[in-house]
């Protein structure tokens, strides 16, 4: 990557890169934009990563940032691309994810890939999460998703998972269980609120991620109603599945996903067994085993459609073990060349790698080596 480009990050656990002599420089990981000293704190990074630039007599020639505009880094990547008379180049979230995995590899040849996680703002402007996309240099496009839920209540469906696994009781026709499903658990006038506005379409918009899927068959199985981590509620019922699987390794996926010919994989079949199971760890582990199984068909489905023979993994659901050994495992048997992130680790804090590799690729579009990573006192 010849081009010196500044990428700004992602909204969570925040961090910043600078590609400049196909090095990759970084700043700390200044955490999340929500908190103002981060944001602070990515502003003195932004600043010394140009000084940086200057110094080595390679100027930045672009800044690439997210295409959320509301986000304080995409503000700051505007302004501060404006003032220098340079491009901002906004980068989709999710395609930066697996374009971070290219470039760290150097992988010169059309891939597909999986970029699962909690959201981002999609190129259609919805919230996406869990995307099978196509890449070729410059070149991108989503060939498949997950099937979109619901967000009952917007934003707060992230925190409360029974609210999407109401949202996916509603998607079956079976919105009546509500109620005496979470009533329980939530009160029934909450539960009552979630019924109706899930019927009437109001605050409920709807969402691809792979995160809300897993927060689904958490609320389902009576794990976790209310989250007051982060993935709380996917971790847990990563706990519960890999408790099954050492007890029954042999354990097979649930039945009943679908893989549309236009790439949507539908689980809404698979999590309808989760309301009445009757033993919670082993339909923890036979929803992962299920979502994996059908995410690598998909996968590989648009692989052999295109003849490529790379696939590519990026998104911080995979720091789930079982899910990323399974679709490892899939696309491996498929004879599929599997790659991954590395030393940053596959969630939002590798981001930027991404977002200054398609910056790059738009300024000089070329085959390109791999990005050598270094750590900036920025």
């Amino acid at each position: 990557m010849s081009a010196t480009v500044l990428a700004v990050g992602a909204w969570l656990k925040n961090a910043a890169c600078l590609v400049l002599h196909g090095q990759a420089h970084w700043s700390p990981v200044h955490g999340d934009l929500s908190d103002p000293d981060a944001c602070e704190a990515l502003e003195q990074s932004v600043q010394a990563l140009l000084q940086q630039a200057q110094e080595a007599g390679a100027p930045v020639r672009a800044i690439a940032h997210d295409l959320h505009p509301d986000f304080f880094s995409t503000q700051l990547a505007i302004a501060t691309a404006d003032a220098m008379g340079v491009p901002a180049i906004g980068v989709q979230h999710h395609h930066a994810h697996l374009a971070a995995v290219v470039a760290e590899h150097g992988i010169e040849e059309p891939v597909v890939g999986l970029a699962l996680d909690g959201v981002g703002l999609g190129s259609d402007g919805a919230p996406w999460g869990g995307e099978l996309l196509w890449l070729d240099g410059a070149q991108w496009a989503r060939v498949g998703h997950l099937w979109p839920l619901a967000l009952p209540g917007g934003d707060r469906a992230a925190r409360e998972p029974w609210r999407m696994a109401a949202s996916v009781l509603h998607a079956l026709g079976r919105g009546d269980e509500i109620v005496p499903c979470f009533g329980p658990e939530v009160g029934d006038a909450v539960a009552t609120g979630v019924h109706q506005i899930l019927g009437k379409k109001l605050n409920c918009p709807l969402t691809s991620s792979a995160g809300r899927w897993f927060d689904a068959a958490a609320g389902a199985l009576g794990l976790c109603h209310h989250q007051l981590d982060e993935a709380q509620a996917a971790i847990a019922l990563e706990q519960a599945a890999a408790r099954a699987l050492t007890w029954q390794p042999t354990l097979e996926a649930l039945p009943g996903a679908v893989v549309t010919a236009d790439g949507v994989i539908d689980l809404r079949p698979v999590l309808a067994q989760l309301f009445d199971a009757a033993e919670t760890d082993a339909a923890a582990a036979g929803f992962h085993l299920a979502m994996a199984d059908a995410l690598a068909d998909a996968l590989i489905a648009a692989a052999h459609a295109r003849s490529i023979r790379t696939a590519t993994l990026g998104g911080g659901c995979f720091f789930n073990r079982i899910l990323r050994e399974r679709i490892e495992q899939r696309l491996t048997s498929a004879r599929l060349t599997v790659c991954q992130t590395g030393a940053k680790g596959c969630g939002d804090a590798g981001l930027a790698l991404g977002q200054a590799w398609v910056a790059a690729q738009q300024l000089e579009p070329s085959q390109q080596p791999p990005v050598e990573e270094t750590l900036s006192c920025a």
